[in-house]
C-alpha cells in the first residue's frame, strides 16, 4: 500500500507538523532520519519525534506500514510508547514518549553505591518487557545498553527499552550495524548467518547482565576476526579479580542466557524464575568502584550515528527545572529536518570537534568528568590491566 493512501486509521494527515509541535533541538540522527525534541503546543508536553523522509522509504512501503502498525500496539511500562503517527506529503512523523532520566551507564557511574541487587532489578525489568514482546511474536534484535534509558531523574526510576523497532524500519538490524560496527551483543547464530529466533534477545540480555556486573564486555579483541571467533564459540570468562566478589548465582544466570545452543538457552520466562531474579541470591555488596571504573575504561563515548541522545533530554529537563528554558528560535536551535535542511549532532554546528574514542574532553570542551553526561557510549575493546 502506498504511504499516501488513507487505509490506516492510526495514521493522521498533516500539511505542517509544526502547527502542532514546537521543535526544540535534535536528539539524534539515524541512517536517513532525525529524532527531534518537541513540545506539543496544545498541552505543552515534551515528546520525541522521529522524522522520516518518504523518499528514503521507496520500495519498502508495505513492510514499513506493517512495522509501524505493530509498534503502535505495543503498550508496556518498560517500553517507550509510539504515541502517534503523522504523515505529510514528504515525511512520516513518529511521535514517541519522551524519557528524561538519561542513559543506563551514566546513572551507574554517577551512583555512589551499586550492587548485584541493583543489577538484578534492572535485568528483571528488561526480561519482563522482552517477554511481553516475545509473547506478541516480536523479536527485538538490537538489545544493548545504549537502548536502555531511565524514565525519569528519580532515584528509583524504572528503566525503558527505547527506540524499539525503529532499527528495523531503518534497515539497521543487520549484524554489522551496532553502534561501534562490532557485533558485541549479537548471538552466535546470527553471526553464523543461521536462522534465528526469540533466543537472540535472551543472549543479548545475558551480555548486558555480564556488563552490569563487571563494567566490561564478555567479548573483546582488537581484531574483528578474532572477536567473531570468540562469539561464535561462546568463549568468555569470569575474570579474576573483577568477578571474585560476584555471586555464583549471578554467574549461573549469565551462563544460562549466554548459552551457545539457542535450543538450550534460557527463555525470558525461565530467566525470570531464576533465583538471582526471583529469589534473594543477588548480593548487597557495593561493587560500584570496580564496575564504574571499568565502564569508563572500556566504553568509549561517541556521538557518531547515535539514534537518540538521552543526555540532550536530561540537559533540557534540567534547564526547565532551573527556569532558564525560554526557547524561542535562537542560533543554537536546529532547523527542522522535516524541511530539508541537514542537521548535525550537537557540537558540530560551530565546527567544533566531536568526541573521538579517547574522549578526554567533550564536544563543548569541558573536562572528562562531564564527558559522561555529554556523549553516548560505543563498545571499545581495551586492556583491563
Amino acid at each position: 500500500m502506498p504511504l499516501g493512501d488513507d487505509g490506516n486509521a492510526w495514521k493522521k494527515k498533516t500539511s505542517d507538523i509544526k502547527e502542532m509541535y514546537d521543535f526544540k533541538e535534535v536528539l539524534g540522527t539515524g541512517a536517513f532520519s532525525e529524532v527531534m525534541l518537541a513540545e506539543e503546543k496544545r498541552t505543552q508536553r515534551l515528546v520525541a519525534i522521529k522524522c522520516i523522509p518518504k523518499k528514503a522509504l521507496e520500495g519498502k512501503e508495505n513492510s514499513i506500514e506493517n512495522e509501524i502498525a505493530v509498534l503502535h500496539k505495543i503498550k508496556h511500562a518498560n517500553i517507550v510508547t509510539l504515541e502517534d503517527i503523522f504523515e505529510s506529503k514528504s515525511h512520516l512523523y513518529l511521535v514517541m514518549q519522551l524519557v528524561s532520566g538519561g542513559e543506563l551507564f551514566d546513572r551507574i557511574v554517577e551512583k555512589g553505591f551499586y550492587t548485584e541487587k541493583d543489577a538484578s532489578k534492572l535485568i528483571r525489568q528488561i526480561l519482563d518487557a522482552v517477554k511481553y514482546l516475545h509473547d506478541m511474536g516480536i523479536v527485538h534484535r538490537d538489545l544493548k545498553p545504549e537502548n536502555l534509558l531511565y524514565y525519569s531523574m528519580e532515584e528509583d526510576s524504572k528503566i525503558m527499552i527505547s527506540d524499539f523497532g525503529l532499527s528495523k524500519i531503518e534497515g539497521s538490524g543487520s549484524v554489522m550495524s551496532t553502534a561501534c560496527g562490532t557485533p558485541g551483543y549479537v548471538a552466535p547464530e546470527v553471526l553464523a548467518q543461521k536462522p534465528y529466533s526469540k533466543a537472540v534477545d535472551c543472549w543479548s540480555i545475558g551480555v548486558i547482565a555480564y556488563i552490569l556486573l563487571c563494567g566490561y564486555p564478555p567479548f573483546y579483541d582488537e581484531n574483528d576476526a578474532k572477536l567473531f571467533e570468540q562469539i561464535l564459540k561462546a568463549e568468555y570468562e569470569f575474570d579474576s579479580p573483577y568477578w571474585d566478589d560476584i555471586s555464583d548465582s549471578a554467574k549461573d544466570f549469565i551462563v544460562h542466557l549466554m548459552e551457545k545452543d539457542p535450543r538450550k538457552r534460557y527463555t525470558c520466562e525461565q530467566a525470570l524464575q531464576h533465583p538471582w531474579i526471583a529469589g534473594d541470591t543477588a548480593l548487597d555488596k557495593n561493587i560500584h568502584e570496580s564496575v564504574s571504573a571499568q565502564i569508563k575504561k572500556n566504553f568509549a563515548k561517541s556521538k557518531w550515528k547515535q539514534a537518540f541522545n538521552a543526555t540532550a533530554v536530561v540537559r533540557h529537563m534540567r534547564r526547565l527545572q532551573l527556569g532558564t528554558s525560554q526557547e524561542g528560535p535562537s542560533q543554537n536551535t536546529p532547523t527542522s529536518p522535516c524541511h530539508g535542511d541537514l542537521l548535525v549532532p550537537e557540537g558540530e554546528e560551530d565546527g567544533g570537534p566531536l568526541c573521538d574514542s579517547s574522549c578526554s574532553k567533550t564536544a563543548d570542551g569541558s573536562e572528562e568528568h562531564d564527558g559522561l553526561l555529554n556523549c553516548t557510549y560505543r563498545c571499545h575493546p581495551a586492556s583491563r590491566v
